[in-house]
């Protein structure tokens, strides 16, 4: 198991690392919540451990914007000392899969850990994206066009289904940007590299091109007729 923990108590970090590591689990950690919310929709965790009261964006926070922005469906278990009724509900719907007050037991986090991830297993996670020729599968993370293997590296493919999760719809500049460096974009218009590469990849071969730019607003991907636009 692959988990992500975000928490800014260094001694509970070092206690969880201690437990789940010694028992073969592998563990990053995010000190707090932008930092977290970044790892979180660039690498790929199995589950999410999420503390509430988190520097720079609460946890509640963080959930809310991986499920309703970055549709991003990693199980996540919320610790936290609130406890009362309220809070859990507002947990709940800020996306948490699961809710566990501090403080708690090590072995029932893990067995908690545990089944969230049998649910997961259990609700057939296999699932692809496709606009016209163009498919994505999300559980391999192969994307394929007219049935030949695209080489994407990571960023791209992060693109590419930011793209077709919003096609035919645009999306803006400042959108594909927080999709891949969330609050804090590097300096330079890299956006534009990785567009362009990502054209190259997925509109080079082939005729009929699907990547398009719209002026001050962004971009989409939708089938159209003719040339390809700059970018």
């Amino acid at each position: 198991m692959r988990l992500l923990v975000i928490e800014d108590n260094r001694q509970l970090v070092a206690n969880l690392f201690e437990y789940f590591e010694a028992r073969g689990h592998v563990l990053d950690a995010a000190p707090d919540g932008a930092t977290g919310l970044h790892l979180a929709t660039s690498q790929a965790y199995d589950a999410l451990v999420v503390d509430w009261m988190l520097p720079r964006m609460d946890g509640a926070e963080v959930l809310r914007r991986l499920r309703q922005q970055h549709h991003c469906e990693t199980p996540a278990i919320m610790l936290t000392a609130r406890d009362e009724l309220p809070d859990k509900i507002a947990g709940f719907r800020a996306g948490a899969d699961d809710y566990l007050t501090k403080p708690f037991d090590l072995p029932e986090l893990e067995i908690r850990l545990e089944a969230l991830l049998l649910r997961a297993h259990g609700r057939a996670q296999r699932k692809v994206l496709q606009v016209e020729d163009l498919v994505l599968d999300l559980s391999t993370l192969e994307a394929r066009r007219g049935g030949r293997l695209l080489h994407l590296y990571p960023a791209c493919r992060k693109l590419l289904e930011t793209l077709m999760r919003a096609s035919p719809a645009a999306v803006s500049r400042g959108e594909l940007e927080y999709s891949l460096w969330g609050d804090e974009p590097p300096e330079g218009d890299l956006l534009r590299s990785h567009v362009y590469e990502l054209r190259r990849v997925v509109d080079g071969p082939f005729e009929r091109k699907l990547i398009q730019t719209l002026p001050r607003v962004g971009y989409r991907l939708a089938a159209v007729a003719g040339e390809r636009l700059d970018g």
